[in-house]
């Protein structure tokens, strides 16, 4: 019996027609489905290739009896219950540095963009306004910025960041010393939050690291301090998040990430003047896609055709 693979949250046109040119499988024609769609397609599912909104959940689990592979096209799994999985027999893997660069990059933009209010004058600017003085921005050169996580996507920050010359200093529990000569550890959280101009996250989502980003640590923050989140939602408290910044405790935020996805159209955040929103854009340029789409390809080939299993990830 051949496979049937699905696509559930799209994939780069080019990779998804190399994968459905593939003997030996049958793929559900569509790149991109909807969640409607995706249900009516798990009875006969082999494998799922999924994204962030897909989650893969014992319910989800339940109703795919023949579901072998759950391909991540990225990196973070936290929307996969691994322990389900693995109970019921079915394989999880992802799609590790693909989406490292993009992500990195992504993470400066917003950095950027709240540092010289870029996103509020272009608005402006598009009403009509010229509003010069209204925005007047922060340099980086010459700040304290400090890295929470500095696995890979934490480590390109830093090396993308040093050509503005701030001062670096990370926090991981997991890395000793920094192979970057221009970045120092921090003794703890509190340190990095207490003593930097920029504070920037890149830690994945667990049960360590839940909510880690609370009020003790926002409102260490100084008055001219901002916060960039480009890596997972529900590590920082929203509620106190928009306390420190409705009483402007910090200058702004930059988020791409939020607990719940999409984010809630009447989420309080949407009001605020001092904090930039995007829409989980960290994996989404065309090169990210392109790379995470032929790293899935190539693991479907390798599971279903030579019985070999790439970048297992477990629970």
């Amino acid at each position: 019996m051949q496979p049937n693979i699905v696509v559930c949250d799209g994939m780069d046109k080019s990779i998804f027609e190399s994968l459905m040119s593939i003997d030996g499988f049958n793929v559900h024609p569509e790149p991109k489905n909807s969640q409607e769609t995706i249900a009516s397609l798990l009875p006969t599912a082999s494998a799922l290739i999924i994204r962030s909104a897909t989650k893969v959940n014992a319910e989800l689990l339940e109703k795919s009896p023949n579901l072998k592979l759950v391909i991540r096209a990225g990196e973070g799994t936290d929307n996969i219950d691994k322990l389900a999985c693995q109970a019921k027999g079915v394989k999880v893997a992802n799609t590790p540095g693909a989406n490292n660069n993009s992500a990195a990059e992504h993470a400066i933009a917003l950095m950027m963009t709240v540092l010289r209010k870029t996103a509020q004058a272009n608005a402006t600017m598009k009403s009509g306004g010229w509003d010069k003085s209204k925005y007047t921005g922060v340099e980086l050169a010459n700040k304290k910025v400090g890295v929470v996580g500095f696995g890979r996507i934490g480590q390109i920050v830093a090396k993308r960041l040093a050509g503005f010359e701030p001062e670096l200093l990370f926090f991981d529990p997991f890395v000793k010393e920094s192979d970057l000569p221009y970045a120092t550890k921090a003794k703890n959280l509190q340190e990095i939050f207490s003593t930097c101009d920029v504070v920037t996250l890149h830690t994945p989502l667990m049960e360590q690291t839940k909510g880690m980003i609370n009020a003790d640590l926002l409102n260490l923050m100084q008055p001219h301090s901002i916060l960039v989140n480009a890596s997972r939602g529900g590590i920082v408290n929203e509620d106190d998040l928009l306390q420190v910044l409705k009483d402007k405790k910090i200058r702004a935020a930059g988020f791409d990430v939020f607990a719940q996805e999409p984010l809630q159209e009447d989420s309080p955040l949407r009001s605020l003047d001092n904090i930039i929103l995007t829409p989980h854009l960290g994996a989404s340029t065309e090169e990210a896609q392109l790379r995470v789409g032929e790293m899935a390809v190539n693991q479907i080939n390798e599971f279903f055709i030579n019985n070999n299993l790439l970048n297992e990830v477990r629970a």
